[in-house]
């Protein structure tokens, strides 16, 4: 492993900090700190290994937060969080066999989609609605293909668990932002077991960014809890369009080789 200059880690600190708020309210943390970790000079297994690590401490926190206040309940969504580790593992474990060009040219659209989907959609509040999905099947399939999808690419899987939420399950906003803190915990957890068991995180840096991004989660679920629809649907659609764009704008990205820009 390499030092780190103070100025780099003090970097590392704020951009943590930052995903840790954005990510407890709408996910898309990742969009923040891989890049980060990358500018920091991380080779990009490491940067996502180390991601993991302290992706652990935010959504750990926002977790923490919402369940105190009632907005999930831990015991019963224990059977979904496992689920969601165990995609998560498999994910992780297939990262380096599955060829993620697909993925990548595949996921702006689909990030725009969720984007337009809470935009556009009326009446979009903290309110429950019919569910279109038992909690039962819902628990069963969806939850750990995201939980697989998290583990082997990453990059807005909170988006993918509040739609899921939000269009299968009827949740309103806030309880659909807090259930999927918990998922995304889970999977980041069975992400993190394999990379470790690998040897690929920085354990210093990613220790000291899950504290600061433990710090930020508390600040951001506490302003989603008492701001709800309002500020998690706007912040939703933003961080979607951003990551869409950032992906875009990646010249690797293989749906800008194929049109030839």
């Amino acid at each position: 492993m390499f030092d780190l200059a103070t100025h780099t880690v003090v970097m590392l600190a704020f951009a943590a900090f930052a995903a840790g708020f954005v990510d407890s309210i709408a996910g898309g943390g990742g969009l923040i700190t891989v890049p980060a970790l990358l500018l920091a000079g991380f080779t990009p297994v490491q940067a996502l290994a180390t991601n993991k690590l302290q992706g652990m401490f935010g959504s750990a926190s926002a977790t923490i937060h919402y369940a105190s206040k009632g907005h999930v309940d831990l015991r019963r969504q224990l059977p979904s969080a496992l689920l969601a580790l165990v995609g998560g593992a498999v994910g992780a474990l297939l990262a380096t066999v599955v060829p993620g060009d697909i993925l990548r040219a595949v996921l702006p659209i689909v990030l725009i989609a969720i984007a337009l989907y809470f935009a556009l959609k009326p009446n979009m509040n903290d309110i429950d609605r019919t569910e279109r999905l038992s909690p039962f099947l819902f628990g069963l399939t969806l939850v750990p293909a995201i939980g697989f999808y998290d583990g082997l690419f990453g990059p807005g899987a909170g988006s993918f668990y509040m739609l899921a939420f939000v269009a299968l399950a009827g949740y309103g906003v806030l309880k659909a932002t807090a259930h999927t803190k918990l998922l995304n915990f889970a999977s980041n957890l069975g992400g993190f077991i394999v990379f470790a068991a690998y040897g690929v995180v920085y354990w210093k840096i990613g220790l000291m960014m899950g504290i600061a991004q433990f710090l930020g989660a508390r600040v951001g679920a506490s302003l989603a809890m008492r701001i709800g629809a309002r500020l998690i649907k706007p912040l939703l659609v933003i961080v979607c369009l951003a990551l869409a764009v950032k992906l875009l704008a990646d010249p690797a990205n293989p749906m800008r080789v194929m049109i030839g820009v």
